[in-house]
């Protein structure tokens, strides 16, 4: 399991090679974490920078590079660390991945297979391929590396509110975010608020089923949130906190986005608009005087239709 050890672990190992991101003040009880700011344009980057930076570490990153799996973001993110790493990187995507995100790939110098019209599908051929090759596999989100990574998102919160908040918005698909969060921020007290597209629930439906199980995945923030089936490591942390476990519908997410973009013209994916969504749509409504952080998590999106 990972622990605030392992993530300040990750924080020293990662150190500048990541953007420390701003946060926005909306109000006087509603914050943004600007995590769309982030390199590669995602919060991905954390953890995919801290699995490889790892592997090189323990002497286990092999001449043969990288292979990943991913809707966008985290292929986006494996591609850019391994960039500035040095390393060969293989990036498998769906033929349903969207155009601004396969061309991102190609300009960060990974090779792009896109194969399958959903990420399980991209995800067994990245499998495959690393078997074959010898490369490393760098899971999207269920690897301890990468939680651990992520999670450095939570300490750096920490500190960029020292009078604190008490609960932290984020959007799932995997998980690997939300799981680096709850193990950052659990001891604080902080409440940790799951929320997932109602056509894309892996997580919900795996905390309702008492394991990971395979879902459908459709909607308009499965390119980013449209993982078949939840984590192991984010289901057994999610189910020990007892987290709240939120869904939101399309029409949620879209509005949400365009507010984003119409208040504080801030351009986020679909999938990032899911946390504000909770918000803006009453499936999350604040105690008195609560004061929340919304993570806005991504920003691989094409903003045309936002004019």
């Amino acid at each position: 399991m990972i622990d605030i050890d392992d993530i300040r672990a990750a924080e020293r190992r990662i150190g500048d090679r990541v953007r420390r991101t701003p946060l926005l003040e909306a109000d006087d009880r509603l914050w943004f974490k600007l995590e769309l700011t982030q390199h590669a344009g995602s919060f991905k980057t954390r953890g995919m920078m801290n699995q490889i930076v790892a592997a090189a570490t323990r002497g286990v990153l092999p001449s043969a590079g990288i292979v990943a799996a991913s809707g966008g973001n985290a292929g986006l993110a494996a591609a850019y660390a391994a960039r500035e790493l040095g390393v060969p990187a293989e990036v498998y995507v769906p033929s349903t991945a969207p155009a601004v995100k396969v061309d991102k790939l190609r300009k960060l110098g990974a090779s792009v297979v896109q194969t399958g019209n959903e990420y399980a599908e991209a995800y067994a051929a990245a499998v495959e391929w690393a078997q074959a090759s010898g490369a490393y596999f760098c899971h999207a989100y269920d690897d301890p590396d990468m939680v651990a990574g992520n999670g450095t998102l939570g300490l750096e919160l920490l500190s960029q509110l020292p009078g604190g908040f008490d609960t932290v918005l984020v959007a799932v698909g995997g998980g690997g975010l939300i799981a680096g969060m709850i193990a950052a921020l659990s001891s604080s007290g902080i409440s940790v608020v799951s929320v997932e597209p109602a056509t894309s629930a892996c997580l919900h439906e795996a905390l309702r089923a008492g394991a990971p199980v395979d879902v459908p995945v459709s909607g308009v923030a499965a390119d980013s949130l449209g993982a078949r089936r939840a984590g192991e490591i984010a289901f057994e942390l999610a189910r020990d906190a007892g987290i709240a476990s939120l869904l939101v519908d399309d029409k949620a997410i879209v509005d949400a986005r365009r507010r984003l973009w119409d208040d504080y013209r801030l351009a986020v994916e679909h999938g990032t608009a899911a946390a504000y969504a909770a918000l803006t749509s009453g499936a999350y409504l604040p105690a008195p005087g609560e004061r929340v952080v919304v993570l806005l998590c991504g920003a691989n999106t094409n903003p045309a239709d936002l004019t």
